[in-house]
């Protein structure tokens, strides 16, 4: 019964204060009737747009001592994988054990990777990260949640328009990967995001853009948010795309609706 259980292994950032990494998904997802267990790749104080904290980075090593622990204990059934920030390339490497390592237990895994490098057109990862996650996690991932600039780096293609974008989603799936979802691009207009989304199963396709409004503030976590929030709602459907994102970015958006409302202090 215990292995019937929706468990997921997120693995990505955490900080003391704030809400970003794993603790912008945990709660989400156990809301959602999910257990999660996490593991951070990082532990800081803040968000690093402070421009100052302070804290560690787990390297690959202490990665597979946890890994290890888990396998010993016979702890290490999942049914989601979710990856986000990584800060170290030996880490992002020792990712495709843990991949392996969890699908031996179930071949059913379903790996969900947000491959956090960058927004605005700046990276904030190192450059090394690059080429690990095209040639070896992207065709290892079911799910991905890329921004505009990752997609562009990952696919090696500069959007500038819906048809690029779509070629961008094309390259991602010749890379394996079953769905795409292109979280936020700049492709709308003054008052919308445009995201794109695109699942393969089978000879079955579905294909969708759907606009966002966008709201006057800058966050962050969103990112880690909506990956955690489309690992749940894809399983709570069935995978059916459409109504999963639905459910996501309803829910994305009145999170951030309530943030605006409790900083001007005009929540009740």
């Amino acid at each position: 019964m215990a292995e019937k259980r929706q468990r997921v292994l997120s693995i990505q950032s955490h900080v003391v204060s704030g809400y970003v990494g794993n603790k912008s998904a945990t709660f989400p997802l156990q809301v959602l009737g999910f257990e999660v267990d996490t593991i951070n790749s990082v532990q800081f104080s803040n968000h690093t747009g402070y421009g100052y904290w302070k804290g560690q980075v787990l390297n690959e090593k202490e990665l597979e001592g946890l890994m290890d622990g888990l396998r010993h204990n016979g702890l290490d059934y999942y049914t989601h994988l979710l990856t986000g920030y990584i800060g170290s390339t030996g880490f992002l490497k020792y990712i495709v054990q843990v991949v392996k390592q969890l699908r031996q237990v179930n071949p059913d895994l379903v790996y969900v990777c947000d491959p956090v490098m960058g927004d605005n057109g700046k990276m904030y990862v190192p450059k090394e990260l690059l080429e690990i996650y095209k040639d070896t996690i992207l065709p290892l991932a079911d799910i991905i949640t890329p921004n505009q600039f990752e997609a562009e780096l990952l696919s090696g293609k500069e959007i500038k328009s819906a048809d690029d974008a779509w070629a961008a989603v094309e390259h991602f799936h010749k890379k394996g990967c079953r769905t795409i979802v292109l979280s936020s691009t700049d492709l709308g207009d003054d008052q919308n995001l445009l995201a794109l989304a695109s699942s393969r199963s089978g000879d079955k396709r579905t294909e969708l853009t759907i606009r966002i409004p966008k709201l006057p503030g800058t966050f962050t976590g969103t990112g880690d948010l909506f990956a955690a929030l489309l690992l749940a709602w894809m399983w709570h459907t069935n995978n059916q795309l459409k109504l999963s994102l639905e459910k996501v970015i309803a829910t994305l958006q009145t999170v951030l609706e309530r943030t605006l409302h409790y900083a001007k202090g005009t929540f009740f």
